[in-house]
């Protein structure tokens, strides 16, 4: 049986936790998992942050351990490595890996929380990472890293917490979501409270899988390229597509299927079967939010607060994440005076390649850090 490395840490011992937009929380609890040892003084920690549908499962911790999202990143002699840094990977406010959320226990219902919870920003989800900090001892990070929605969060801690981070690395993001990021955002949540099964954020098992899956689809080909959806798949023919990943409810009229159909209905089987609907759509909202000139006034004004070495990475063939959004961020750090390091990767994966391109990323930040 596979060791649980997952610790759960509440974090409201002090008091409720306010939010950004509105309300607060009585009791927040963040999952998180840690690699390597915090030193004397506490300022060798690296925070990563998760994507969209991550968790704090970042690497594996032994042999016998099921690899990370980023495996390959952190570990004994990998970039990150765990003999120099105290590695940390928390599932985010809002997230449904063990961390307050939606699909948590509201205290005065004793049911899930579904559209009772409040409404989340990426500043809300760096505040508790804030307080995790504080409460594993950590009195400044080495470096904040993440991509996509990870990046949103590596870049609102650099500009919020500025004495707090020694170093950037904001991979496949923005300093603003787009209006192509929140249109694609918008078609995945209504996929979702389309579906009768949401029953309006009350569902119980199995819940809204065909909203999900299918919003899992919309974004599947938002994150790949056209080169590798051509190069994967073209229009390759396939049997009639099986049971197994049947995620919209009802059977498909089509005897025969390309690939591609084959492979975006696995892909959203795969995400229904281990996320959460409602939690979805929070994360997704709280994307459409980051803006981190709020509330400075202009990204100018925002990115003058940040006071640490900066690296930046696109990636040539992102879609979603648009390369010019990291030539904007870069080209912001530099006119502020930061000590900037930008990188374009030229990768066939799109979006995807910050999960993919493990190496290029590694070699990166392992340059970044020495």
């Amino acid at each position: 049986m596979r060791a649980n490395y997952r610790k759960i840490i509440r974090i409201t011992e002090e008091g409720p936790f306010p939010l950004e937009l509105g309300g607060q929380l009585a009791d927040v609890e963040l999952a998180y998992e840690t690699y390597g040892s915090l030193n004397a003084r506490g300022d060798n920690a690296v925070l990563v942050c998760h994507a969209l549908t991550g968790d704090a499962h970042v690497a594996s911790h032994s042999q016998d351990d099921l690899p990370g999202w980023w495996e390959g990143l952190v570990g004994e002699g990998r970039p990150l490595d765990t003999r120099r840094f105290f590695v940390v990977c928390s599932n985010v406010l809002g997230g449904c890996y063990g961390s307050t959320g939606p699909s948590s226990v509201n205290p005065q219902t004793g049911k899930a929380w579904g559209l009772d919870f409040h409404i989340l920003t990426i500043r809300d989800m760096v505040r508790a990472q804030y307080l995790l900090c504080q409460k594993l001892g950590i009195k400044k990070l080495a470096l904040v890293i993440g991509g996509s929605l990870g990046g949103m969060q590596a870049l609102e801690w650099a500009v919020t917490y500025p004495e707090f981070v020694g170093g950037l690395a904001a991979i496949a993001t923005g300093p603003v979501a787009t209006a192509q990021q929140i249109a694609l955002g918008e078609l995945g949540r209504w996929a979702i409270m389309l579906d009768p099964a949401w029953e309006k954020g009350s569902y119980g098992e199995p819940g809204p899988e065909g909203g999900l899956g299918l919003a899992r689809m919309i974004a599947m080909v938002s994150y790949k390229s056209p080169e590798l959806f051509a190069a994967r798949f073209g229009r390759k023919w396939q049997g009639g597509i099986p049971a197994k990943i049947r995620i919209l409810g009802h059977d498909s009229p089509w005897a025969e299927g390309f690939q591609v159909e084959s492979y975006l209905h696995y892909q959203g089987k795969k995400l229904v079967d281990r996320f959460d609907a409602n939690c979805y759509l929070y994360l997704t909202r709280a994307m459409d939010y980051h803006d981190i000139s709020k509330p400075y006034g202009s990204f100018e004004k925002a990115v003058a607060r940040i006071k640490c070495p900066v690296l930046v990475v696109g990636l040539s063939s992102d879609q979603l994440y648009l390369p010019q959004e990291q030539i904007q961020l870069a080209e912001l750090c530099r006119r502020a005076g930061l000590e900037t390091s930008f990188q374009m990767l030229d990768t066939p994966f799109g979006h995807d390649g910050f999960l993919v391109e493990i190496e290029a990323i590694g070699k990166l930040v392992t340059e970044f850090l020495c």
